[in-house]
C-alpha cells in the first residue's frame, strides 16, 4: 500500500513521457513505422530512448527533402506539404508497407500502427509560429480494421527546439492515449496534453475515424477542444463535418454573422442575405472569394455553468443544412472575432448584427480589463476599415423600428458612435423585409419546448421539418445568456 501523510491531497498522477513511451515498448503485439517531417524525429526518440524499442518500431523515416517525398507519397495539387492530405497519404502508405512486409504468419498477434506528423516549426524570423498535422492510423485486434486519429496543432512558443520536444511529447501522449484509452474519446483529448501546457500548444482541429470510433461525434470532439481550453474555435463546413478554419478563411473576404441561432429564422436568412448583397459591393471585395461564416459564441452554449451538448447539436445541424459554414468560438468580444479572422486574411472584412448587439457594443463595462479601454476595443474592431451592417430592431410594443440613424447609445459614446457612423463604418441594411421583423428567437424556442402551433412559419422551410423530424428543442429552456461585447 502506498504511504499517506496527513494533509496529502488527491490528485491524478499521469505516467511520464518515458513510462508510456516504455509500457508501448514492452508490449510485443504493438508494431509500426514512425515517419515525421518538419520538426526532427522526436516522438520516436523517445521511445528509442526509452528503452525496447526493437520489438515496437518497424521503421522510422523522415523525408525531409522535397522531391524525395513527392517520391514516396505522391505530389499535393497546391504544392504544400503541411497538409491534411499528405499526412493521409503518408498513413496510408507506411501502413501499406507494414501489411506487405510483416508476415502474418509469422506475426499472428501483431498490432500494426503508423503514427505521422507533417510539421512546419517557427521561421528564422519568428513572425510565423508554426504549424502541423499530426495522426495515427492503428488496430486494436490482429487484422481488424484500422482505427485513425488527426488532429492539427498550432505551435505557441518561440523557440524550434522548444516546438520540436513539445511535439514528440504530444505525439508520444497521441500513441499511448490511442492504445490506452481507445474506449473513451474525450480521455484522448484530454491525456495529449500530459506534461504539456497549454501556452506550449494549441490543437484546433481533431477528427476520429474507424471502428472502434464509429459512434463519436466529431463536432461534439470540436467542442471538448473548446471546453478543455485546448483552442479558441473551431469550425464545421455545410456537410457537418469538422475544418481547419485556416483552410477556409485563407485570404478570404470575410462577412461574419454572430447570433444564438437557437433557432434559425428567417430574420437571420434576412440578416444574411441582405448583408451579402451589400458586402458584394464594396470596394476591394471579389464576389467569388467571399466567405460566410455563422459564429455562435461559447458563453451562448452554456447552461448553469455548463455546456448543453444536445442543445449544441441542435443548432449545429440546423446552420448545416441551410448551407453555412459554422464556427463555435471563445470570443466574448467582437473585436477578438475580427483579430482572429486577421490570423488568416488581410482582406476585407465586415459584422452583420442587430440594433441591440451594437447598443452593447458601445458599452465601455464590456472593455475594463483592457488598458485602452473602448477606444484600444475599437481600434482592433474597425482594423482594416471593417464595416458593420446594421439590421434594424422592431419594438413589439410601440411598433418604431430603430436603424443608425435613430439608435441611442450612452451619451458619454454618443460623439465616438457619430464618428463611426459619419465614416460609413456604420451600414444599415434598408432592402431589409418588414413582415418578419417582429420574429425573436427566444419566444419561438418557448412556443417549441410548450408544444405550441404556429411556430413554424418563423422559420426557414428546411429548419422546420428538420426540427420536427428529429424533435430538436424539445425540453424546456430559460432565458438566453446575455452576451458581452
Amino acid at each position: 500500500m502506498p504511504i499517506k501523510i496527513l494533509g496529502d491531497k488527491d490528485f491524478e498522477s499521469k505516467p511520464s513521457v518515458k513510462n508510456k513511451a516504455l509500457r508501448i515498448n514492452l508490449n510485443e503485439n504493438i508494431y509500426g513505422t514512425f515517419a515525421e517531417i518538419g520538426a526532427g524525429q522526436e516522438t520516436v526518440r523517445n521511445f528509442f530512448r526509452a528503452g525496447g524499442s526493437s520489438g515496437t518500431i518497424a521503421k522510422t523515416m523522415s523525408a525531409y527533402d522535397k522531391d524525395f517525398s513527392d517520391a514516396i507519397y505522391g505530389t499535393e495539387p497546391d504544392r504544400r506539404y503541411v497538409t491534411e492530405s499528405r499526412l493521409h497519404k503518408m498513413l496510408d502508405h507506411e501502413t501499406r508497407l507494414i501489411e506487405e512486409r510483416i508476415s502474418r504468419d509469422k506475426h499472428p498477434n501483431k498490432l500494426f500502427f503508423t503514427y505521422a506528423n507533417t510539421v512546419a516549426t517557427i521561421d528564422f524570423a519568428k513572425r510565423y509560429k508554426g504549424h502541423g498535422w499530426v495522426g495515427i492510423k492503428y488496430q486494436l485486434e490482429p487484422n481488424g480494421d484500422y482505427n485513425k486519429i488527426v488532429l492539427h496543432i498550432r505551435f505557441k512558443e518561440n523557440d524550434a527546439r522548444l516546438q520540436q520536444n513539445t511535439l514528440g511529447i504530444l505525439g508520444t501522449n497521441l500513441v499511448y492515449a490511442a492504445y490506452y484509452a481507445h474506449n473513451n474519446a474525450k480521455q484522448v483529448l484530454k491525456d495529449l496534453y500530459d506534461h504539456i501546457d497549454k501556452d506550449q500548444i494549441e490543437v484546433d482541429t481533431i477528427n476520429f475515424s474507424g471502428p472502434q470510433f464509429k459512434d463519436v461525434d466529431n463536432r461534439l470532439m470540436s467542442l471538448q477542444l473548446l471546453k478543455y481550453n485546448m483552442t479558441e474555435a473551431v469550425m464545421f463546413s455545410p456537410d457537418g463535418n469538422n475544418v481547419l478554419p485556416a483552410k477556409v478563411l485563407y485570404k478570404k473576404n470575410v462577412l461574419a454573422l454572430r447570433g444564438s441561432f437557437r433557432p434559425v429564422t428567417k430574420v437571420n436568412e434576412d440578416i444574411y442575405e441582405k448583408s451579402l448583397e451589400i458586402f458584394k459591393k464594396e470596394n476591394k471585395v471579389d464576389e467569388n472569394n467571399i466567405q460566410v461564416i455563422f459564429e455562435i459564441t461559447l458563453s451562448n452554449l452554456r447552461s448553469e455553468g455548463e455546456i448543453d451538448e444536445e442543445d449544441f447539436m441542435d443548432r449545429a445541424k440546423l446552420l448545416c443544412s441551410l448551407g453555412h459554414t459554422v464556427l463555435i468560438s471563445n470570443f466574448q468580444e467582437y473585436y477578438k472575432l475580427v483579430e482572429y479572422f486577421s490570423n488568416y486574411t488581410k482582406e476585407r472584412m465586415a459584422l452583420a448584427m442587430g440594433v441591440n448587439n451594437l447598443v452593447d457594443i458601445f458599452d465601455e463595462r464590456y472593455y475594463r480589463h483592457l488598458s485602452g479601454g473602448i477606444l484600444e476595443a475599437f481600434g482592433k474592431l474597425f482594423f482594416k476599415d471593417l464595416r458593420v451592417y446594421l439590421y434594424p430592431y422592431k419594438n413589439p410594443n410601440t411598433g418604431e423600428v430603430t436603424t443608425s440613424q435613430n439608435l441611442k447609445v450612452h451619451p458619454r459614446m454618443k460623439e465616438l458612435y457619430k464618428f463611426f457612423k459619419n465614416n460609413g463604418r456604420v451600414v444599415d441594411v434598408e432592402n431589409y423585409n418588414q413582415d418578419i421583423l417582429g420574429i425573436f428567437s427566444r419566444q419561438i424556442l418557448q412556443m417549441i419546448s410548450n408544444g405550441d402551433e404556429g411556430w413554424e412559419d418563423a422559420l426557414p422551410e428546411q429548419t422546420a421539418k428538420m426540427i420536427k423530424e428529429h424533435n430538436l428543442f424539445q425540453r424546456e429552456y430559460g432565458e438566453p445568456e446575455q452576451v458581452g461585447y
